[in-house]
């Protein structure tokens, strides 16, 4: 199966819960054996989305005795190893760790009869290509294989065309304009009034994630707004796997506000209430500015992408937002201007709602 569809479109349940029936099914009458192989494989771009997939499968799978279990790297292996020597029926985890455990002889992949590739659009760009065509010609002959992507560019296709046979096409919600309830907008500022207008964009009451470009510049946001006494932190690949978690869900318990990130962080982060995302640094190509923007209106909420570019960049903006296929206003913005307080406000009337 090849499906498409924007971020918060429901596709982690729509195909976690058939794995389940189906791995239930095939086991129906048989004994669940100690240190079984794994019948499924779900691969993730990034650590924080293959604990986002699985706080959604594991509890399908507990209710009917089935067990999940998380590979990644950035943490010892000794307690994923533990939990495959146990045997476990669902692996859920990124190629990297996967092909290191797997060569090691610390993970059989030969008995998986259901491959999921989830965001493989993203995994492509980070270089995971080839490990997960290595990946999936270790599986079981004839295993069914299901891939998930925003975007289908060259590097999807080539998976496509040599492990997906006459696959059934779905597409469910594109990414364009037309059939989100995302507003887009573009502000063109003076570079000394960046860090002014930001802070006043992100004090609201709403949960409200920023993209920076760097790490450095990350940290240097949520320092700036925490001085003005806005709750905040950051997120990215510096910190280690224990802190992002952390930082991670003290925005889902509401117990900041405001989430700095990184792109590469920022692929975990799934809190449906996100009403407004901020890029303080625009993207580079249009495909990281449909991610970004896929982090608001999740689940048929409304949400606002606000993207901070100088004049200069103007023309290059347009062209991407072309490339996306999304429409925005270009305004023009200085601290104080009621288009700031409208952003903000509009959002604050949203959440009182």
């Amino acid at each position: 199966m090849l499906a498409r569809g924007r971020t918060g479109s429901g596709k982690t349940i729509a195909f976690g819960a058939p794995l389940v029936e189906s791995i239930l099914r095939s086991q129906a009458g048989t004994k669940r054996d100690f240190g079984r192989s794994p019948k499924a494989l779900i691969l993730a771009p990034t650590r924080e989305l293959a604990l986002q997939i699985d706080r959604t499968v594991q509890p399908i799978a507990r209710s009917v005795g089935l067990f999940t279990t998380q590979i990644y790297g950035g943490v010892p292996q000794a307690r994923q190893v533990g939990a495959l020597r146990k045997g476990v029926d669902i692996i859920i985890g990124t190629p990297g760790r996967i092909e290191d455990l797997q060569a090691q002889g610390k993970l059989d992949l030969s008995e998986v009869r259901i491959v999921v590739l989830d965001e493989a659009d993203h995994m492509s760009e980070l270089g995971f290509l080839e490990p997960m065509q290595r990946i999936l010609r270790l599986v079981q002959d004839g295993a069914q294989k299901l891939l998930f992507s925003a975007t289908l560019d060259r590097e999807v296709a080539a998976l496509v065309d040599e492990f997906l046979v006459n696959p059934a096409v779905y597409e469910v919600a594109g990414e364009d304009q037309d059939s989100s309830t995302i507003d887009h907008q573009v502000l063109l500022i003076d570079h000394r009034d960046k860090a002014d207008i930001l802070t006043s964009l992100v004090d609201r009451e709403g949960k409200t994630l920023v993209f920076a470009r760097t790490r450095a510049y990350a940290e240097m946001l949520s320092e700036q707004f925490e001085d003005a006494g806005i709750a905040s932190v950051a997120l990215h690949g510096d910190l280690n796997q224990g802190r992002r978690t952390r930082n991670l869900q003290r925005l889902t318990d509401g117990k900041v506000r405001v989430l700095v990130a990184t792109d590469v962080a920022a692929r975990g982060i799934h809190v449906d209430d996100i009403d407004l995302v901020v890029q303080a640094d625009p993207p580079d190509e249009y495909k990281t500015y449909l991610h970004r923007s896929g982090r608001t209106g999740r689940a048929g909420r409304e949400g606002t992408v606000v993207t901070l570019i100088t004049r200069q960049r103007r023309r290059k903006m347009t062209e991407m937002l072309e490339r996306a296929e999304i429409e925005a206003p270009f305004t023009d913005a200085r601290p104080g201007d009621d288009i700031l307080e409208e952003i903000s406000g509009r959002q604050l009337a949203d959440v009182d709602a």
